[in-house]
This record gives C-alpha cells, sequence and structure tokens, in this order.
C-alpha cells in the first residue's frame, strides 16, 4: 500500500505508541511504567528481550530501576518491540486501545474513571470495595491498572457496542465496577458479548445474585466481586483512596 495512504492499524499503532512513549517519559518511575505495559501486552521479560536482542537481565534491571531511566531510543525501540509482538500476534491490543483514542466517553453512564500509578491486584480492589469474591477466587493476585465505574441502568438505556468498549479506557486490566445491579446478569452478558474481558468485575447493589452471572464470568475467568459498600459515593471515595494510595508507593 502506498505509504501516503497508511492502514488504520498503522494509525492506530502511531496513537498508541505515542501514548506509551508519553507515558513513559513523564514517569516519576519510568521502570515501573515500562513494566505495566510489557504485561499489559502479555510479553515476558525473556520475550521482549530476544526481540530486542538483549538480555533478559536488562530488561529486569530497567524495570526495577537498576538501570538509569531508558534514553529516547530505548524507549522508542521497547514501545516498537511491544506493538510489532501484538501485531504479529493478530494485534488484539492494539485494536482494543483503538476504540478509546480520540474519542470521547459516555460521561452519563460513566461515574468515574482512574488509572493505578502503580498496579494494583484484585484483592487490593476486593478489599477497597468490601467486596466478596463469588468467581474465580484464584486470580486474586491478578494485576489491574485502572478501574471504571458503571450506573449499569444508564449504560444499558444509552451506550451502543461502539460506546461500551470505551469503559476500558486505556487498558482492558482493570476493573469494571457497575452500580445499580439486581442480578448481575446484564453485565457479564455484555462483557461476554463484547469479547473484551477486564480483570475483575465488581456488582454493587445486588439484590439477587443471577448465578448465570457466576457461570458466565468462571467461563471467562474473570474474577467476579459483589459489592458491599453501603453507597455509590462512598464506593467511588474508597476506590479512589486506592489510587491516592498507589501515588504515594511511586
Amino acid at each position: 500500500m502506498d505509504e501516503k495512504f497508511p492502514t488504520m492499524l498503522e494509525k492506530e499503532k502511531e496513537a498508541l505508541a505515542k501514548r506509551i512513549a508519553g507515558e513513559i517519559t513523564l514517569s516519576a518511575d519510568p521502570g515501573k511504567t515500562m513494566r505495566k505495559w510489557r504485561e499489559i501486552f502479555g510479553t515476558s521479560q525473556t520475550e521482549l528481550a530476544e526481540f530486542l536482542g538483549v538480555s533478559s537481565s536488562v530488561i529486569s534491571d530497567y524495570e526495577g530501576g537498576r538501570r538509569k531511566s531508558p534514553g529516547a531510543s530505548t524507549i522508542r525501540k521497547f514501545v516498537e518491540a511491544l506493538l510489532e509482538i501484538d501485531e504479529k500476534r493478530g494485534g488484539n491490543v492494539i485494536r482494543a486501545f483503538s476504540k478509546t483514542i480520540g474519542s470521547e466517553f459516555p460521561t452519563s453512564a460513566i461515574l468515574d474513571i482512574r488509572e493505578f500509578a502503580l498496579p494494583a491486584t484484585v484483592k487490593d480492589i476486593v478489599d477497597a470495595v468490601k467486596g466478596e469474591v463469588v468467581a474465580n477466587l484464584d486470580l486474586i493476585d491478578r494485576r489491574i491498572y485502572g478501574y471504571t465505574v458503571i450506573d449499569s441502568i444508564q449504560a444499558i438505556l444509552e451506550m451502543s457496542a461502539e460506546e461500551f468498549l470505551k469503559l476500558y479506557g486505556w487498558t482492558t486490566e482493570r476493573a469494571l465496577v457497575f452500580t445499580k445491579v439486581t442480578t448481575g446478569r446484564s453485565p457479564m452478558i455484555a462483557i461476554r458479548v463484547q469479547g473484551l474481558k477486564p480483570a475483575v468485575v465488581v456488582l454493587h447493589g445486588v439484590k439477587n445474585l443471577d448465578q448465570l452471572a457466576v457461570k458466565l464470568a468462571e467461563r471467562e475467568r474473570v474474577p467476579l466481586v459483589i459489592s458491599h459498600v453501603e453507597n455509590e459515593n462512598d464506593l467511588i471515595n474508597s476506590l479512589r483512596r486506592l489510587v491516592e494510595k498507589k501515588e504515594k508507593e511511586l
């Protein structure tokens, strides 16, 4: 194809590359940010090192802060490697992020959306929301990088399938927290249909948990958590305190 007319995937790669490179460059801890993005792309230190033609200890040293902050050339090679590895696998991560690039969020349905300065775990989310894990307890240590709090009623009434994908912000490795939930069936069906899987789903306001929601969570290997926080405001404030805690850990 003529280089003057880049493919859609190339445009998506370019936009995402700028996002990753900018975040690493501006980060107070570039190594930890590099690790975050490597894990988001599901790439091991060994695989990335082989692709870059270096030893895995080099990657480990950057991520652990044992090497000085990477320069522009190193960051560029790092980002290009992640994108090329993903493209060879089918470009699933690139396409997932493309759904959120350059678009507005449906704000009436999204009550809060945040990214963590450092990764949290499913257990951190469970503690923050006074949660009860009802599916996939074995994934309690899964790392996550953000959360989105969604008014489930507004989401059902207003959001298209395309807009639903915007709930993931900059990464699918996040918690989707649904409020005003009665049984939990609708959120899990939506996740099942869309194909993109969050790291954990939290249901708030459940009155009678539908066992189909539990079965879908088990099938998709997504931890399902029931929040026992009293109201939405307390729920959001508790999650924001977790964000603040992660910022202090930098």
